[in-house]
């Protein structure tokens, strides 16, 4: 029997933290598979993180998949929707909007440090009300001093406005490992080959290769961080052969998937498997 999507709204929780004293508060919530925490936004900055589970997060500018070595920045009043890829323990972050601006005014995918990691759910051992100068104030200071070092990955999904092409992304992402032509995802959409070459550059910035090759690579790290072996992701994102896809990923990322799935492996061995999910 197929999973039926659950729209679930922000709770009341969240919509109280909006207006806590402090900079940075802690919140976690429990969330099933095809759950949908529907369009919303948020009066402070969001860390959309999760110990374990995949999200895929949603903005009228684009489309991230976040799996749980990475986390979301989503910057205030941003417009965003969240649907969960599996079950996800999520453990987010809710900082002032004064504090955000240093993390940056458009959303950003981050790597999370096994530091990070740990100060965020250390912090969410402590009240919302804390005192600056309290343990969990110099905790919520680690946390922004850990911020602003994080890397950011230039994995973004840009997402064009127009309903034909959106008709071809959305089909692209349901399967990223398809074999199709661009003719064949042009009659995906109803349009043109000439109408898809044209606009795509216009809508997204990138041109239509470009842009499947960054739902590879989202999709990639994804795969990676569950464990996938290179070649079985290589064949699932339906590229001839390992090497293709190892090059495209190094010259995409600056790593090797190979050298990639090491650090996860180093990750999971620092964290515990299994975590505090």
């Amino acid at each position: 029997m197929v999973t039926q999507i659950r729209q679930v709204s922000p709770s009341r929780e969240v919509a109280a933290l909006q207006s806590a004293d402090c900079a940075v508060v802690a919140f976690a919530r429990e969330l099933r598979y095809r759950d949908l925490l529907t369009a919303h936004s948020h009066q402070r900055g969001q860390l959309l993180y999760a110990v374990d589970g995949v999200m895929q997060v949603r903005t009228p500018q684009g489309v991230w998949l976040v799996p749980p070595q990475r986390a979301l920045w989503v910057p205030p009043f941003v417009e965003h929707e969240i649907r969960m890829l599996s079950k996800v323990s999520m453990r987010t972050l809710y900082i002032g909007e004064e504090e955000g601006r240093n993390i940056g005014e458009r959303c950003r995918l981050l790597e999370v440090s096994v530091l990070l990691r740990e100060l965020i759910l250390a912090l969410l051992d402590e009240s919302n009300d804390y005192r600056p100068d309290s343990r969990a104030g110099h905790v919520a200071e680690l946390i922004m001093s850990e911020l602003s070092r994080a890397p950011s990955i230039p994995v973004e999904i840009p997402w064009p406005r127009d309903r034909r092409l959106a008709a071809i992304c959305e089909a692209i992402l349901d399967d990223p490992g398809r074999q199709f032509s661009l003719a064949d995802w042009a009659g995906v959409g109803g349009a043109s080959v000439r109408t898809v070459i044209r606009l795509f550059p216009k809508e997204t910035g990138l041109q239509f290769r470009h842009w499947v090759q960054q739902v590879h690579l989202s999709e990639a790290l994804v795969r990676l961080a569950k464990g996938d072996a290179v070649g079985v992701v290589a064949q699932a994102l339906g590229y001839k052969s390992q090497s293709a896809f190892s090059n495209m990923f190094r010259k995409a990322l600056q790593t090797t998937p190979n050298h990639y799935l090491q650090r996860q492996e180093k990750r999971r061995v620092a964290v515990g498997e299994g975590g505090d999910a």
